[in-house]
């Protein structure tokens, strides 16, 4: 009896096998040595059976076909899990929850949910994984590698499923849909935050004012509110911003990028909000209507302006006189009131204004300009508030009236002097 036929009964698994080929299948599997190896990749395997399956990956060969979907697969044992999506087979159950799954890895890797373990670790960062993919995919960071690359843009990604996300922007395809206002999206987790849009969900809750928010990264920024942190800087001015997506929109203030562009009129934008809201202008559409009376705006801001005047709400006060205001630009036009600013300087005359549409205005008297033209007798204003005034000539429209006597006048100054009669 020869050496190695003795070692039979003695190997770690204390198997027996019929002959020596398949003993020596099993001393190569124990010693750790891999004695066939990739041409392409330089990958080594202990089976030979091993590195054929592996050729595949760079042959692209998939013998093995479903007969349901005609799906194809470079082994068997992916054409068995997968033939499971047609029947509905869910052979492996939990224990600890009873949910069941197609496939045994399924199952081991699900039971770490409950259990905690984390068997995958990084050997560069030590942070631990429930998966051994999730780890292969997080060393990517690390490495720098992106080896799904788009066809189209030749743009590279670190996972596959990247590049799935990505090349829909390409296809303009949306397959996930919200089933109240059948809006679409490129992405389920998209559709996801947007549900909650309609439920009125804002599960995230700031601890500091109980402020509440729709997704996570929005209550993220928020608490940079509270401590203050702005760790995003301009390299060009030292300017600081709460989000990346502000410094980068500023960013392109220095660079003078516009890469927004109307296609009606030409005008770009440094903002794709900012377009929105130009064409707009062209289409006449006012998204943002006011449940109190008729009146529809193109901007939100403009209606929550719009309904302090039906709540009566003046949340800006003046700390000088308690003076209080329904808008904080006002606030801010009024201090100059006490303050005696005057920030708008004419560089014809120098003369100063509290507001920069006053300058504007005055500037049309240098320039000669009148752009506010009459569409019923040409007559040209430099003044929109004076072709307003000069329309009611031609309608007839008095909106000004005395409380003592109810005369009725076109302007307000007229009311003023009128008033005078009754007072002395």
């Amino acid at each position: 009896m020869t050496a190695l036929t003795e070692n039979k009964q003695d190997l770690d698994c204390m198997k027996n096998f019929p002959g020596e080929l398949q003993l020596n299948s099993l001393l190569i599997f124990h010693n750790g040595e891999k004695p066939y190896q990739c041409s392409v990749c330089l990958k080594a395997f202990t089976r030979k059976e091993g590195l054929n399956k592996h050729l595949r990956v760079h042959s692209g060969e998939r013998p093995y076909q479903c007969s349901d979907c005609l799906k194809t697969f470079t082994h068997k044992s992916s054409l068995k899990n997968h033939f499971r999506v047609h029947t509905g087979e869910k052979s492996y159950q939990c224990s600890e929850c009873l949910k069941t799954f197609a496939q045994k890895s399924s199952l081991k890797n699900h039971f770490r949910v409950h259990t905690g373990e984390k068997p995958y670790q990084c050997s560069d960062c030590l942070k631990t994984f429930k998966e051994k993919f999730s780890l292969t995919k997080h060393f990517r960071v690390h490495t720098g590698e992106k080896p799904y690359q788009c066809s189209e843009c030749l743009k590279a990604f670190p996972q596959k499923q990247q590049l799935i996300k990505h090349l829909r922007h390409h296809t303009g395809e949306n397959p996930y849909q919200c089933s109240v206002c059948q809006k679409s999206f490129t992405e389920k987790k998209s559709l996801t935050k947007h549900l909650r849009i309609h439920i009125g969900e804002k599960p995230y809750q700031c601890s500091e004012c109980l402020k509440t928010f729709t997704e996570k990264a929005y209550l993220i920024n928020h608490l940079r509110v509270h401590a203050g942190e702005k760790p995003y800087q301009c390299s060009e001015c030292l300017k600081a911003f709460t989000k990346k997506a502000h410094l980068t929109k500023h960013l392109r203030i220095h660079a003078g990028e516009k890469p927004y562009q109307c296609s009606e009129c030409l005008k770009a934008f440094t903002e794709k909000a900012a377009l929105i809201k130009h064409l707009r202008a062209h289409t006449g559409e006012k998204p943002f209507k006011c449940s109190e009376c008729p009146k529809s705006f193109t901007e939100k801001q403009y209606l929550s302006r719009h309904l302090r005047i039906h709540s009566g709400e003046k949340r800006y006060q003046c700390s000088e006189c308690l003076k209080t205001f329904t808008e904080k630009g006002h606030l801010i036009r009024h201090l100059r009131v006490h303050t005696g600013e005057k920030p708008y300087q004419c560089s014809e005359c120098l003369k100063t204004f509290t507001e920069k549409a006053s300058l504007t205005n005055h500037l049309s008297l240098h320039s000669g300009e009148k752009p506010h033209q009459c569409s019923e007798c040409l007559k040209a204003f430099t003044q929109k508030k004076q072709l307003i005034q000069h329309l009611r000539v031609h309608s007839g429209k008095k909106p000004h009236q005395c409380s003592e006597c109810l005369k009725v006048f076109t302007q307000k100054n007229r009311l003023i002097m009128h008033l005078k009669v009754h007072t002395g």
